[in-house]
């Protein structure tokens, strides 16, 4: 008989900064004790970037030998909205959610996550319509080695994706590409009215995600506290056991079976001092 050992989450990491290269920030990253490394590739409040130098792809590739950290992820630029009613706004955002893809694939990352956008006062329905529209476009113009994760947000203003049910929506819309992913981020799904603060919140609230949207679908987390209280729809992260979602929360999700091998990346704040602590608080959360 074969026993299958169960183990806590084995990709911890955080959002690490890039000044110096994205192969210096794996290094700090491994310095700090992360198996996995979030990036930008490029500034996130700029629609342009700079073309992929060699030197740098081959830096990278270097570090992730080095340090044994092959679990990249990337964030996409925070302009990007696929439903702006601003054609000049949305065709940006379909070049520049393109760019970052093709970059990810060049650099060997895995993984760009995007915020999709927001309706503005176009209604959630013809949102949900035109990021799907948009969202199979950008995937049939792009290599298949980057796959594009939806973040779940917090539902400020008229941004997507707050409720399950949009994400489910675009997942029906598009025919549930291989290649569309979900990004589950702990602070934004508290704001947006989804308990995870005991295990009996925490089990009812992944059991709807996996009922409307499927578990499976959630290639990383972002693993963030929050100053905000449960439904107020305001994004403000905290660090790890500081904020009102509380420390059992990330207890549970640390020790989460179905996360074994899911990236669950911190973006708290104060990131040089505190991103080392909140790791480590995680780490030993880990049973």
């Amino acid at each position: 008989m074969v026993l299958s050992l169960i183990m806590p989450a084995q990709l911890l990491g955080a959002h690490m900064p890039i000044a110096g290269g994205l192969g210096k920030a794996v290094r700090r990253g491994k310095e700090i004790g992360c198996t996995a490394v979030q990036v930008f590739t490029n500034n996130p409040r700029q629609w342009t970037s700079k073309p992929l130098e060699q030197e740098k792809i081959d830096d990278l590739a270097a570090a992730v030998a080095e340090t044994g950290i092959n679990s990249l992820i990337s964030h996409d630029t925070y302009l990007i909205n696929l439903c702006a009613p601003n054609e000049e706004t949305k065709a940006k955002s379909i070049a520049a959610i393109k760019s970052e893809l093709v970059r990810c694939a060049a650099l060997g990352i895995p993984y760009a996550i995007s915020h999709m956008g927001a309706h503005m006062k176009q209604g959630e329905e013809e949102g949900l319509r035109q990021i799907a529209e948009e969202t199979v476009k950008v995937l049939e113009d792009t290599p298949d080695g980057a796959t594009l994760l939806m973040e779940t947000t917090a539902g400020q203003g008229t941004s997507m994706n707050w409720r399950f049910e949009h994400l489910a929506s675009i997942y029906d819309q598009t025919g549930n590409p291989d290649r569309l992913g979900v990004c589950l981020d702990t602070c934004h799904i508290f704001a947006a009215g989804y308990d995870i603060r005991d295990e009996e919140t925490y089990e009812r609230t992944f059991s709807e995600f996996d009922r409307l949207v499927g578990i499976d679908k959630i290639k990383v987390i972002h693993c963030n506290d929050s100053k905000k209280d449960l439904g107020t729809r305001v994004d403000r992260h905290d660090n790890i056991g500081e904020g009102l979602i509380g420390i059992e929360a990330f207890r549970l999700l640390v020790n989460d079976p179905r996360f074994e091998q899911v990236p669950i990346i911190l973006e708290t704040p104060d990131a040089d001092k505190m991103h080392e602590v909140n790791l480590k608080r995680l780490m030993d959360l880990r049973e």
